[in-house]
């Protein structure tokens, strides 16, 4: 059986394409990378360095600070330590730099500044 009843037209809703090129999307993208690309580079160079010396200056790691404790157990340990640091730095950065200029965005874009038409992730008119 059909029916002749048809979908209600489109709603407008956010048009993500200009939200994406706005200025204000442009710079929380570039403030999350200027933050992101460098301390991941930092972290792997710091991994690769404990790795490496791990595993081609066994004396240099095996050297005893404090009873059975060596180089290689504090180095190890400093892993976790940086994580953390890291983890910590982010959500500073984060809180400061991100989430006001993100408040800003979801504000206008609620706010209905930047509106289109709504669509689906296929690009389909909802």
């Amino acid at each position: 059986m059909s029916s002749t009843e048809q979908d209600p037209p489109p709603t407008p809703g956010p048009d993500w394409v200009k939200i994406e090129q706005s200025a204000e999307f442009t710079e929380l993208r570039r403030r999350f990378r200027g933050f992101v690309f460098p301390m991941t580079v930092a972290f792997l160079a710091w991994y690769l360095l404990y790795v490496l010396l791990s595993d081609y200056a066994h004396g240099f790691m095996d050297t005893k600070v404090l009873g059975n404790i060596n180089i290689g157990l504090i180095f190890g340990l400093l892993q976790f330590v940086s994580t953390f640091v890291i983890t910590s730095l982010y959500v500073r950065h984060a809180n400061r730099k991100l989430d006001p200029l993100a408040d800003k965005i979801r504000t206008d874009v609620e706010g209905g500044a930047v509106t289109g038409t709504d669509t689906d992730v296929e690009g389909g008119v909802r």
